[in-house]
């Protein structure tokens, strides 16, 4: 599975993006432009809230009858003569998409931007039977060809390049010769994909959302690229998420006008297509073959459980882009190919903890990312619901055990909590320089390595307050008092 990128370590792939400055750089902009964009969409629609109310339903009532929903998906696939598999795990899903290909003796496949097909390597396992697959999306092209550099943002895969980097790549890789101006660019990368859009056997796409009551399939682009890929190869599969169903147009109407808003603050993205099956009799284009792969990978485990609402998410990107956590250290920090407070969320849900325990850290719990969801997934709770889980199975460090250890000794006992703050001052004066501590000991360490931690003050305030007090005589106590019962 490639849901895990990067290096192992969290800390390190922290300190990497802690170094980049040209990528926070560009995270920061791309944050205000998206947060300005979306805020702006938000105003023009009116009664946002009640809008997220009813994106929530939806999303709420469909999982809760995914069953039912994806049965009748089924039904339709079939009835408007396409074929649907059910893979449980990403192995049995990869099996079936490349027991097609080799049915087809399939050489070149020509893909639009999926996450759910990165999620489950499709694309190394296409390769391993000799595929050569193309991504057809731009920001999923550059990184492609900039030796398979995995994606930072959810909707903005190649946000973490610039055009000079951009430039450098086609020129090595593609003997590009032209300037570093995005229309150039962008003429480039068309001209080199359409050859392989002609030249593919079997077109790959992922599902933004997929009808139940019609069997069709919806995809949400900017760039057109996902027409092309349904379109002229003559086999088409489509690879999406169990979750990723309405029940019928009406629903899919609501939603895909919340995600147009929330990842990009438009009314409609550019192109908003729907798919029902292989190409009927009298149609002029279209497959001829149509297969539809349902993957669940871990997703039914976390149906029923206090985490279900992780899967409303609609992969609009909006908690990421109002995150200060993401902001600073970017999308390959996490380590996932889901970064940002639903990565933190969900990669937990999908590989475990293992792996992945540090995720749920990765958080501010500032609540902006719940605010900013379009179907009020309550993302900072249920981060403080992974924390809660991991400290009860004990996968704590020892240094954060003992130190919480501790702390409850000493909170539990007014003596000792007495003695402590009296002594703080003191214990922390060898630490202490300029009314600060600039480089502290244990779980003090982490916060002092980028930040100083304001000094102890001698005079505590409860003995500050006592002082106040008594100097006053209780007046101020009994005024405030015949105010209150007032």
């Amino acid at each position: 599975m490639a849901v895990k990128i990067g290096d192992p370590n969290f800390n390190t792939r922290v300190e990497k993006g802690l170094k980049n400055t040209f990528m926070r750089q560009a995270v920061t902009s791309a944050q205000e432009r998206l947060k300005m964009a979306k805020s702006k969409a938000e105003d023009e629609l009116g009664n946002w809230q009640e809008w997220r109310n009813i994106a929530e339903e939806i999303r709420t009532h469909t999982l809760e009858n995914i069953d039912y929903y994806l049965h009748q998906l089924s039904e339709n696939v079939s009835n408007n003569g396409g074929h649907v598999f059910f893979a449980e795990t990403a192995e049995e899903a990869n099996a079936y998409i490349k027991e097609v290909a080799q049915k087809k003796n399939a050489k070149k496949v020509i893909k639009s931007k999926s996450m759910v097909t990165e999620e489950i390597s499709m694309n190394e396992a296409l390769e391993s039977v000799g595929c050569e697959v193309i991504e057809s999306d731009l920001g999923e092209y550059i990184l492609q060809i900039d030796d398979h550099d995995p994606p930072s943002h959810i909707v903005a895969p190649a946000l973490h390049k610039n055009r000079e980097q951009i430039r450098e790549t086609f020129e090595e890789k593609k003997g590009y010769t032209n300037t570093s101006k995005p229309e150039e660019l962008t003429l480039f990368a068309r001209e080199q994909l359409r050859k392989e859009f002609l030249e593919a056997d079997i077109g790959v796409t992922g599902c933004n959302f997929a009808v139940a009551e019609s069997g069709s399939i919806s995809l949400v682009t900017n760039e057109g690229n996902a027409r092309l890929a349904t379109t002229l190869p003559k086999t088409q599969i489509t690879v999406m998420g169990m979750e990723r169903v309405v029940p019928t147009w009406e629903e899919l109407d609501i939603l895909v006008s919340m995600l147009c808003r929330s990842a990009v603050g438009q009314k409609l993205t550019s192109y908003i297509t729907g798919l029902t099956g292989a190409k009927a009799e009298g149609d002029l284009d279209g497959p001829e073959e149509f297969h539809l792969v349902i993957v669940d990978n871990g997703r039914s485990n976390i149906l029923g459980t206090e985490f279900q609402s992780a899967l409303n998410c609609i992969r609009c990107a909006a908690c990421i882009n109002v995150c200060p956590v993401y902001r600073h250290v970017g999308g390959h920090s996490y380590g996932s190919i889901y970064p940002g407070p639903i990565g933190a969320v969900l990669t937990p849900l999908l590989e475990g903890y293992d792996d992945h325990k540090e995720l749920p850290y990765a958080s501010s719990l500032c609540a902006a990312c719940t605010d900013a969801c379009p179907v009020k997934i309550p993302l900072h709770e249920l981060l403080v619901k992974h924390r809660r889980n991991i400290a009860e199975e004990k996968r704590t460090t020892l240094s954060e055990t003992l130190a919480m250890k501790g702390f409850g000794m000493v909170a539990s006992s007014p003596s000792l909590f007495n003695m402590s703050t009296r002594t703080a001052p003191m214990m922390l004066s060898p630490f202490t320089k300029d009314g600060k501590v600039s480089n502290g000991l244990g779980p003090l360490k982490s916060w002092t390595d980028i930040r100083d931690f304001p000094e102890s003050k001698k005079e505590r305030f409860r003995d500050w307050f006592k002082k106040r007090e008594g100097q006053k005589g209780g007046t101020h106590h009994d005024s405030t008092s015949r105010n209150i019962s007032q």
